[in-house]
């Protein structure tokens, strides 16, 4: 059985594009919401342009690793995603194609009425390895398919950046 490729799931904000776009845009604050991210670094301040690098550093169940990322996608209240070119350690790092990330921002009406924004987090799986070594690599990393592991963190994710975001709003 082929693996599902990606994954998408989507949260109702009280808060315009703008001061969503301004949270996704800028790797430095994913932590804030992200169950993996533990910090960003790169050349640049809030949100990054298409073809920005950053690295992340993040952890699972006390494994860590950096990424390489390239960004792919910035247009201001409307969507940013970036691909994930590299991952490895501090020093050694396999240049292949791992995953791609996508925040997609529509302005919606919330259920009580007030305007608010839809927003819709993709994870894309861009890694070439045969199926049957992706179901190994799955079983011992996330304990199952990656897809239903990621699943779990959009939707952590989501809540998260919802929170994130109404509180910035409010402040």
């Amino acid at each position: 059985m082929a693996r599902r490729r990606t994954v998408s799931d989507s949260v109702l904000v009280a808060a315009p594009p703008s001061a969503v776009y301004a949270l996704v845009s800028d790797p430095t604050r994913t932590p804030e919401y992200s169950p993996e991210n533990r910090g960003a670094r790169t050349d640049h301040t809030g949100s990054l342009p298409v073809g920005a690098v950053f690295t992340g550093s993040n952890e699972r169940r006390g494994f860590r690793w950096i990424t390489e990322c390239v960004v792919t996608a910035a247009d201001p209240d409307q969507r940013f995603a970036f691909r994930v070119r590299a991952i490895g350690g501090a020093r050694r790092r396999v240049r292949a194609g791992i995953a791609g990330w996508e925040h997609l921002l529509e302005p919606a009406v919330l259920p009580d009425g007030t305007p608010g924004t839809r927003v819709t987090q993709t994870w894309t799986d861009e890694r070439t390895m045969p199926d049957p070594v992706a179901r190994l690599f799955d079983a011992v990393a996330t304990r199952g398919p990656f897809a239903d592991f990621q699943r779990r963190n959009l939707a952590t994710s989501l809540q998260r950046l919802r929170a994130v975001v109404e509180a910035d709003v409010e402040a």
